[in-house]
């Protein structure tokens, strides 16, 4: 929902920009502005924020996952090699 508010904001100011006569002196990067109908103040309620966070927390954790199987992976073949070698 987010997402959609901010991109329609920037559609609607990257529309303006564009529609601007060639004559007119260019828009600071800084000056973009958009219709106050469309921009409001975005207050997550608890729900989408409680989601979100729980989003984050998964994919923080599956990359410690990842990150942690893939050291143990590496771990168990250099122990394997070892052992090879040892024969």
């Amino acid at each position: 929902m987010r997402t959609t508010l901010i991109t329609a904001a920037l559609l609607a100011a990257f529309g303006a920009a564009v529609a601007s006569p060639a004559s007119a002196a260019p828009i600071a990067p800084g000056a973009v502005a958009a219709p106050a109908d469309i921009v409001s103040t975005v207050q997550m309620d608890r729900m989408e924020r409680r989601m979100e966070r729980r989003h984050m927390e998964r994919r923080m954790m599956r990359r410690h996952m990842e990150h942690r199987m893939m050291h143990r992976h590496m771990r168990h073949r250099m122990m394997r090699r070892e052992m090879m070698h040892r024969m």
